[in-house]
Order: C-alpha cells, then sequence, then structure tokens
C-alpha cells in the first residue's frame, strides 16, 4: 500500500490512498516535504509517493511493488530536459550521475518533485538532520545527495509514469544563490570558489555576491546510520545457483594456481574456470602445466593466445561463459573459502544484478565501511548476472591505457542496472609484478612533440559520460592542477601550451576508433 500526496507548485493539494481514493485525515496547503514529514511521523515504513497534479493520470501505481523493493529505494522521474539545479553544478561534479539515461533506471542523486517515492522509514530515521522547510526539488536532491555514500540507494526511474505523460516544464529552476548554496552545504568548502572560477573563465559571470553568500553556510552533517533500516529486496534474482569465473593472466604462474586453489576451497563452487593466457612471444606456448596434471572440483576452461591486451582477454573469456553469473577475477587475488557463497547472499538481499567487492592492497586501508551505490567499477571483483555481458563488453579503444573497467560499469548502467558496492566482503589485490615477458606497448601518439593531456582514452571515457559543463570543470581541474608540477612557470605560456595538450588529447580522442 503507498500514499500519494499530489502537489502543485509545492504546495499539497490532496492525498490519496493506492486506489487514487482520497483520504481525509490530513491538512492539506502545506509544502510537499513538510507533508512528507507528518506522514512519517505517523505511518512507519510506510511508502509514500508524490506527484505533480498533471502528472497524476500518468503515475503508474502498478510498477511500485517493483520499484521501492526494499526500504532504503528513493527514486524519482523528471520527464523534462531541464533540472532543478542548472547544468552548471556539472563545473565541480566529478561523478557520472549528472548525465542521465531517461530511458532507463537510472542510479544518480539528482531528485524531481514531478514524481517519485520514499519509505517513511527513512525520513523517520534522518527527522533531525533533515530541513522539511525547504524548496521539494532542493530538499529530495539535498536528501540523496547526503545518502547515496551512506546507503540510500537513489534512481531516475521512468517507469513511475505511464508512457505519453507530459513533458512540461513545471519546476522553477534554482538560482545561482541556491546553486552556491547547495555546492556549500554537500561538497568540501574550496568547490564553491571553484564554482565561481568557472562561472567566471566559461562564461564570464561574476558570481562574488553568491560565493560570499554561501560562506556563511554550514555543510550539512552525515552523522546517521541508514544501516538501522535492515534490506531484503522482493525480487528474485537468483535462479541457479551458479557460477563462472573469468581471470586473465599474463606471465603471474603461480599467483594464478594460488587463486585457481582458493577457488577450489569456496562453499559454493563455480561451475567453470575461464582462463584467458596470453603470451605475446612467437612460438610460445601454456606454462600452465598445473591445468591439466591436477585435478580440480571444477571445469577450467583454458584459451591461449598470442594476442596481449586485458579488453581483449576478458571479451574473449565472456564469450565462453554458460553460468546464470560471471564473476570478473584477475590472477593476483587473494580470498577466503566464502567468497562465493557471499556473494550471493549479498545479491539476493539487494535485489541487484551488478556488484563489486572491497579491493584493497597490502598498504591501503578500507575507507568506505558502508554497502552502497558507487560511481566505481572493478573488473578483477566484480559479480555480474550472464545475461548483460551479451549486452556489453570491454572496449578495446581503452586497450593497455586507463579507463576500460570504469566505461565497462557505464554500459552496465545504462541498460539500467546499478553496481552496488559490498563493504563486508573482502578480496586481497597483491598487485603482483608485470610478468617478464609483456612487450611494451607505444602509443601512436607516444611521439607527438606535444604531448596530449589528458591521456585520449581518459578524454574518451569523460566525453563519452560527462555532460559538457562536466567536462569544461575537469578540463579547468586538471590545468590548476597540472600547473603546479609545470616546468612553465610564467601563467600566461602555460596556459598557451596546455591548450595545446588538450586539443592534442582531442584529437587522439577522435582517431581511437581508427588506431
Amino acid at each position: 500500500m503507498a500514499l500519494i500526496i499530489v502537489h502543485n507548485k509545492n504546495k499539497v493539494i490532496s492525498i490519496l490512498d493506492d486506489n487514487f481514493k482520497p483520504i481525509s485525515n490530513f491538512e492539506l496547503g502545506k509544502s510537499m516535504p513538510k507533508t512528507l514529514q507528518l506522514i512519517a511521523l505517523q505511518f512507519d515504513n510506510q511508502l509514500v509517493v508524490w506527484c505533480h497534479q498533471i502528472l497524476l493520470n500518468y503515475l503508474n501505481s502498478e510498477a511500485l511493488n517493483d520499484i521501492f523493493h526494499h526500504n532504503r529505494v528513493l527514486a524519482s522521474f523528471n520527464p523534462t530536459e531541464t533540472d532543478y539545479f542548472p547544468k552548471q553544478l556539472g563545473y565541480i561534479e566529478r561523478s557520472f550521475v549528472l548525465k542521465i539515461n531517461k530511458t532507463v533506471t537510472f542510479p544518480t542523486w539528482l531528485m524531481s518533485s514531478h514524481v517519485g517515492g520514499i519509505n517513511t522509514a527513512v525520513l523517520i530515521l534522518l527527522n533531525k538532520q533533515l530541513n522539511f522547510n525547504q524548496n521539494a526539488d532542493y530538499f529530495l536532491t539535498s536528501l540523496a545527495k547526503l545518502t547515496t555514500s551512506e546507503g540510500l540507494f537513489c534512481y531516475s526511474e521512468p517507469r513511475l509514469l505511464k508512457p505519453g505523460s507530459k513533458s512540461l516544464d513545471i519546476i522553477k529552476q534554482a538560482s545561482t544563490f541556491t546553486l552556491f548554496k547547495f555546492v556549500k552545504q554537500h561538497y568540501k568548502w574550496v568547490w564553491v570558489f571553484f564554482l565561481s572560477f568557472g562561472l567566471l573563465i566559461f562564461e564570464k559571470k561574476i558570481t562574488l555576491l553568491p560565493l560570499i553568500r554561501s560562506l556563511f553556510v554550514k555543510k550539512l552533517s552525515t552523522t546517521f546510520n541508514l544501516e538501522a533500516i535492515p534490506i531484503q529486496s522482493t525480487k528474485t534474482v537468483i535462479t541457479k545457483h551458479e557460477i563462472d569465473v573469468i581471470i586473465p593472466t599474463i606471465g603471474r604462474k603461480q599467483y594464478l594456481y594460488d587463486v585457481l586453489k582458493d577457488l577450489a576451497a569456496q562453499t559454493l563452487m563455480p561451475k567453470n574456470v575461464i582462463i584467458v593466457e596470453q603470451n605475446p612471444l612467437e612460438g610460445s606456448v601454456s606454462e600452465l602445466n598445473y591445468l591439466n596434471n591436477q585435478e580440480w572440483p571444477f571445469t577450467i576452461k583454458h584459451t591461449f593466445t598470442h594476442q596481449s591486451g586485458v579488453c581483449n582477454a576478458r571479451n574473449l573469456a565472456l564469450s565462453q561463459v554458460d553460468s546464470e553469473w560471471t564473476f570478473l577475477g584477475d590472477d593476483d587475488n587473494r580470498f577466503d573459502s566464502k567468497l562465493i557463497e557471499s556473494l550471493f547472499n549479498h545479491i539476493g538481499q539487494y535485489g541487484v544484478q551488478v556488484g563489486i567487492t572491497v579491493y584493497l592492497q597490502a598498504n591501503e586501508v578500507q575507507t568506505y565501511l558502508k554497502t552502497a551505490q558507487t560511481s566505481i567499477f572493478g573488473a578483477g571483483n566484480s559479480i555480474i548476472k550472464s545475461s548483460l555481458i551479451q549486452k556489453v563488453k570491454f572496449n578495446l579503444n581503452y586497450e593497455f591505457n586507463y579507463g576500460e573497467d570504469t566505461d565497462f560499469g557505464m554500459q552496465l548502467r545504462n541498460l539500467g542496472e546499478d553496481v552496488v558496492y559490498f563493504a563486508d566482503i573482502k578480496i586481497d589485490h597483491l598487485k603482483a609484478p608485470i610478468g617478464g615477458y609483456r612487450t611494451k606497448v607505444t602509443h601512436p601518439w607516444s611521439d607527438d612533440k606535444i604531448a596530449p593531456k589528458p591521456s585520449p582514452t581518459i578524454q574518451l571515457l569523460y566525453q563519452t559520460y560527462f555532460t559538457p559543463k562536466q567536462l569544461l570543470g575537469y578540463k579547468l581541474l586538471l590545468g590548476l592542477r597540472s600547473y603546479k608540477n609545470s616546468d612553465i612557470k610564467n601563467p600566461w605560456t602555460y596556459i598557451t601550451y596546455y591548450k595545446k595538450q588538450w586539443k592534442r588529447s582531442q584529437f587522439w580522442c577522435a582517431k581511437l576508433p581508427n588506431v
């Protein structure tokens, strides 16, 4: 059962049950956030949906149970192209949450008052941290921004509306003052200065007054524990507890053997272990003799190739998967005997089809301690529903460079999948020395007289998944950071040279599909 708040210009005009019949025991005319608070104080563990009056006939009530499949889901949808916060927010945002694919469920903290929903258990827990006297769109986006990394699962969700819904710009966009306030409340203080600088550089706007006013605003606290709200998804994502493990390897015979021994000790055994061994030396043969002269409790599918490159190797392995689930591993991992069993338990609990583990090297300390949505993806420590790998692959344009893991994760998100970080499942990444017979890769831009900055593959990644404002903000930030380490100390000479480096990066990025 859900309660439905119908509002117009942030004022609540009616409250309905899930049969769209009015409920009379609520005071109308209050703001939407204040009404959310009042409902939460009366009803614990209650799904509350909000909907703008003109969209009510398109509210897809039949999809609510599937969308809000556990108590820590916050979902909304803006059917228009205009967000509440102006696009200049991109100057300071470095994650991939702003360029929303509105055709699928997409993880983002950009929320909307057009239509959405949340469980009152979340509002009750955060009652002292939230300001319910704010504009509805500010309130919802602030709520999501504060809680996404703390364990609230936030989405842009087109299934909230039936097809054919109206796309009217019914939300007034935030002012520059409000934008600066939001940045000061939710980011480190230095970012309001960077935002002001970006507006000056790229738009020739002087924002001294909004900047000064924002300095008197305090950053909001995240001293709450959302894990007090238990999660058990109502979705059934696991049909068979069958999983294939894929491992690309090159020159790490002993390390790979140790990984196989860890897999052989699992309480839930993999069905297949798919190994793609690379050796670029002509005439070379496999060195992995233990694959055949020892008994293993799973089937080993071994491919030997002279073509080096982890993207190609993983794609070869993915094409051989035949289990319901796939684990992307690496040849220098170590883990305990309950790794696969724990992964299945968490996948079922959270109702997701993609998950990653803690993945630390020997000298690293775990800093993210809560299971939550994540903007990262790891190709050496992730579990994926195998039906998805028929729709994605590792982009060979990233081969021998950076960005292939992130790109793969973003391909999954653009299919409508979330990536969840499991904070209590750990894999040790030994970061073994590079295999001795790896050949040095020479990129086409290696001999360029002007070294491209950033790397053309990073340029490709950000051009693909950043908004135009985000790309400009990254360009400015990279230039400022690079200036510190540059041999060119004359700022005007440096700016001229950096612009040339950026153009060379764009040039080689455009060439990548043909390289």
